[in-house]
């Protein structure tokens, strides 16, 4: 197996930030031929999704995070940010890995799909990704 971390700055707002060149040249980097990647985010407020970008998915995406889990004094863990409870709730909705099929050296993945770091929490600009590779 190969593995790597990478290291995502995401600044202080809440992202979706598109993985996939962090994917395809780790992936070029470890010869990978048929097999599968796995990506693992090691933090308790960040998750993966597999979503279609820049057309709008991405904010609707975000959208739909700020009404499920709102930014505001209901949250027990209190710590950071006003509402940073909701950000430790976040990857039971979206979790923190995403396995990938890779065929011919590439993800398979659909035309409009894409591995993102999904990142709502303000107070964490650095985010950590730990990418293996196991080939088939």
């Amino acid at each position: 197996m190969h593995s790597e971390e990478i290291e995502v700055r995401t600044g202080s707002t809440e992202v979706v930030y598109d993985l996939g060149a962090e994917c395809d040249r780790f992936l070029r980097s470890a010869g990978a031929k048929d097999g599968l990647l796995n990506v693992w985010v090691p933090h308790a407020t960040a998750g993966l999704a597999i979503i279609e970008t820049g057309a709008g998915s991405d904010d609707d995406l975000l959208a739909a995070l700020r009404d499920l889990l709102p930014a505001d004094g209901r949250w027990r863990h209190r710590h950071g940010s006003p509402g940073h409870g909701r950000d430790h709730v976040l990857p039971a909705f979206v979790p923190p890995y995403a396995s990938i099929p890779v065929l011919g050296g590439e993800p398979a993945l659909g035309t409009w799909q894409s591995v993102c770091l999904v990142d709502t929490n303000v107070d964490n600009p650095v985010r950590r990704v730990r990418l293996s590779f196991l080939p088939g």
